[in-house]
């Protein structure tokens, strides 16, 4: 009891956290560690600092700075440091591993005592966690969330400051969430999350796969290699196998996973063929959400959805195995859903009294814009209008693949900034205007605000404005600045000065 008292305090002596870690320690191994720090600007007293490998700097340039606010243990790959009487060194291979493997015995391991759904595709990570904590909610039984939109840790909700954390903020969080009341949690799992170990030996009760298109192959290279991670933490790569596996079967990425995975795990799929253990048949599509009717282990239902879009459908199936897999009833879910209020930057709509639909949506990979414009392109009686762009640093490759989907699936088109960091929008426009298709209407407009502008002046009755890649995001990022801007508040003050102007 005392130990697991101290380690509830924050207090806890290296040796207990490097219990059957592998690595050599150079100074007192019985040093009291009272928080894990890798960033060494958050340092405090006694802080263990983990020197990270990263794409443009090293944890090892910062160890100074963390000594100077009081580190006394530092965690490293290199065995050549050369640290002050009373700080401790850990030489480990691999950094990243080793503070997922001290960040959970730090905790307590809450992964055990709380039911963690992973969730993770290409596209509907945020919507499917979302939903699927609505659904499972009740009074007096919160339910844990920690995605790209925000954090529900039972008891309050912060702001979401990276889809899946660094694995000791990731423990941290699971550690309130289970003091506040949480028995169950949902997260979204990125492929750079399983990368870089954010998640490494974590116990996942379900683990779920929604899909894999094109995207991040800036930093996996190939789609293989992206693909490799998700499966990790299905087959034991990660370092423990889930329950219960929730996969789309419609996808040919999921049904070669479902090929791989070791025959204990039990699957669940879902999707529109027969083969599914959860199937969608006879589509409603509607511009105001969706009917179809549900059909699964335990017979058929009418299902109406607030979710607008054939992909929502899927993102429902896959909802409803989730709960199916961890007990709850699928019937309860089907009544619930309609209450759903959607998720921010999500198929969002914006209106301020205007005769035609403004939507905007976080669609910024190929699959997800072409799904949100043939989504769109069903129920619009009039013309569809897109304004969208492509992130600077980042693959290039997408970003002809993004116009040509564009071009396709548009009536009318404004190509504009999208998070250009530290690169010229002239030389992304360069990379876009490959995937022009002849006769295309499309103008590129640098500015966004102006794009947006434009594509709300020429909009008509009935018709749709599609603003894209953003969503919920609030900033543009220009030259490692955050400058503020949110798709949705522009939208609204441009709607709100056309209507005045009337």
């Amino acid at each position: 009891m005392e130990r697991i008292h101290e380690r509830l305090l924050g207090k806890v002596r290296l040796k207990d956290l490097m219990e059957r870690q592998a690595g050599s320690v150079k100074g007192d191994g019985l040093a009291q560690v009272n928080g894990l720090v890798t960033d060494s600007r958050r340092v405090t007293p006694n802080s263990a600092f983990f020197a990270l490998p990263g794409l443009r700097t090293n944890g090892n340039n910062y160890l100074q700075e963390a000594i100077d606010r009081g580190a006394n243990v530092i965690v490293s790959e290199t065995d050549e440091l050369e640290l002050p009487s009373g700080v401790t060194g850990v030489k480990v291979n691999d950094s990243r591993l080793a503070l997922a493997q001290f960040a959970k015995r730090y905790h307590g391991s809450p992964d055990s005592s709380i039911r963690v759904v992973g969730v993770t595709g290409t596209n509907g990570k945020t919507t499917v966690s979302t939903l699927v904590r609505h659904l499972m909610e009740r009074p007096g039984r919160p339910v844990g969330l920690i995605g790209t939109v925000r954090y529900h840790l039972g008891d309050r909700e912060v702001p979401s400051f990276k889809t899946t954390p660094e694995s000791a903020d990731l423990y941290a969080l699971l550690r309130s969430m289970l003091v506040a009341g949480c028995s169950e949690a949902v997260m979204e799992v990125s492929s750079h999350g399983i990368h870089q170990s954010r998640v490494a030996s974590l116990e996942l009760e379900v683990a779920v796969f929604l899909n894999l298109t094109r995207d991040h192959l800036d930093y996996h290279q190939n789609m293989e290699s992206y693909f490799r991670e998700k499966r990790k933490i299905f087959n034991g790569d990660n370092g423990s196998l889930p329950k219960v596996a929730v996969i789309n079967g419609d996808c040919p990425y999921g049904r070669r996973l479902m090929e791989e995975l070791p025959p204990h795990v039990q699957v669940l799929s879902f999707g529109s063929g027969d083969h599914n253990s959860f199937r969608a048949k006879n589509l409603n599509l509607q511009s105001n959400g969706s009917e179809f009717i549900f059909e699964g282990p335990f017979g058929s239902m009418m299902v109406t959805s607030p979710l607008i879009g054939r992909y929502n459908v899927m993102n429902v199936l896959a909802s409803f195995a989730i709960l199916h897999a961890l007990g709850h009833s699928v019937s309860d879910a089907v009544r619930k859903i309609g209450a759903f209020e959607g998720v921010d930057g999500r198929m969002e709509s914006v209106e301020r009294g205007q005769d035609y639909k403004v939507v905007v949506d976080y669609a910024h990979t190929p699959d997800a814009l072409r799904n949100a414009l043939g989504m769109l392109k069903e129920c619009t009686e009039g013309k569809l209008h897109l304004v969208f762009g492509c992130g600077g640093d980042r693959d290039k490759g997408k970003r002809l693949e993004m116009t040509r989907v564009a071009c396709a699936g548009a009536d009318r088109v404004w190509a504009t900034a999208d998070n250009p960091r530290t690169e010229s929008q002239i030389n992304i426009f360069k990379d876009m205007r490959k995937g022009l298709a002849k006769g295309a209407k499309v103008s590129f407009v640098e500015d966004r605000r102006r794009a947006i502008s434009l594509a709300l002046d020429a909009a008509q009755d009935k018709d749709t404005v599609l603003i894209a890649g953003k969503g919920h995001e609030t900033f543009q990022e220009v030259q490692y600045t955050a400058i503020p801007f949110d798709d949705r508040l522009v939208a609204g003050e441009l709607l709100s000065a056309k209507m005045l102007s009337i």
